[in-house]
């Protein structure tokens, strides 16, 4: 029996997603595919709340961050925000492209603040900000409606890049009222889908800076997507299985209602938070704490690896802490397709195997 995931990605995908991808194949180029895209693309963007385009790509959401600098580096520097590992990769992608890379960073458990945002652009002339809207590893939400809202402000031409991969469709993003210019995530977390897919949306201004760009790349290029946009296709073979799950799980996200859809992950969390700060202690500062995945610290010295095998037996798997975090944290994912049921017949399993009363 394979157990059901409380991990932050890939996560518990339902069985009539599964069967979705079972139809018969389709030619990427054939009419029937662009009906496929031309459907599902409204319906991100209803998710998104956005009018302007949202393109998909067959890879891991780290290509897309790749594409994503890339496409806004003009010779300025980039600001990298970094709250924990995914972020820290981020900024190292920066420096792997040879991109002129600064980084503000916070220590683990604290999220990006405004402030902080402010203070680091002030000091010099930016082609663009990252932010890590959830930061997987360690369980932390940062305020990228209220940093936004200030970069627009007073940073009218610095884009903003948001790693939205362990939160988009678990939680509210008002790409253009926010002002975004970049927004993405992979498929395998809030969408409970399998992996192999990136939503991304961007805005027309990110559209127009790429074409400034001496080398933008090609495959995550927003120029090449735009050649076959309209059309509902994409320039490479897409991963077609699974948008079609994906055009499922999108109807089946929006009649569970888009608000009521973002209540259930808070309902969730407040949950798992509620029992961490009773038994444990939450990793995150509770100023940011994440809708979609608590990070608890191990404060009781329990084995983190040996409580999961006994979770195996029962039909249910959590995640270790990431990295330096192994051991010492141990993580609950409380999204996608998950239920407050799911979450309170866990926690069960918990207390029972760990003797907590």
């Amino acid at each position: 029996m394979y157990p059901k995931l409380f991990i932050p990605g890939p996560t518990h995908v339902r069985k009539e997603i599964l069967e979705a991808q079972t139809v018969p194949m389709i030619g990427h180029r054939a009419p029937e595919y662009s009906k496929l895209q031309l459907e599902v693309t409204p319906k991100l963007q209803q998710l998104l709340y956005t009018q302007q385009r949202v393109y998909l790509y067959a890879s891991s959401s780290t290509g897309v961050m790749e594409g994503s600098v890339r496409q806004a580096s003009t010779g300025k520097p980039i600001l990298f925000t970094v709250c924990g590992a995914f972020s820290q990769r981020w900024y190292e992608i920066g420096l792997q492209n040879g991109i002129p890379s600064e980084k503000v960073e916070v220590p683990l458990g604290q999220g990006i603040t405004p402030e902080l945002v402010d203070e680091a652009l002030s000091k010099g002339d930016y082609d663009a900000i990252t932010l890590t809207m959830n930061e997987t590893a360690t369980g932390v939400m940062s305020p990228v409606k209220e940093i936004a809202a200030l970069v627009r402000q007073k940073y009218p031409d610095v884009l903003i890049l948001v790693d939205a991969v362990s939160c988009m469709a678990g939680v509210k993003i008002e790409f253009d009222a926010w002002g975004l210019d970049v927004c993405f995530a992979g498929v395998q977390k809030c969408f409970a889908l399998p992996p192999g897919l990136t939503v991304c949306a961007v805005s027309d201004r990110a559209r127009e800076r790429a074409k400034q760009v001496k080398y933008p790349g090609h495959y995550f290029a927003y120029a090449q997507m735009d050649k076959r946009y309209d059309k509902g296709q994409t320039p490479a073979t897409p991963a077609i299985s699974i948008i079609q799950a994906l055009n499922k799980q999108m109807d089946d996200i929006l009649a569970e209602g888009l608000e009521n859809r973002w209540q259930r992950h808070q309902e969730m969390a407040s949950i798992v938070q509620d029992w961490a700060r009773k038994y444990f202690a939450l990793f995150a500062d509770e100023r940011f704490l994440s809708p979609t995945v608590t990070n608890i610290t191990n404060t009781r010295g329990i084995s983190v690896e040996g409580l999961n095998q006994e979770l195996r037996k029962r039909g249910a798997i959590i995640s270790n802490g990431y990295g330096d975090l192994k051991e010492k944290c141990f993580r609950i994912a409380h999204m996608g397709d998950l239920t407050v049921e799911d979450i309170r017949w866990l926690l069960e399993q918990m207390n029972d195997i760990l003797g907590l009363q």
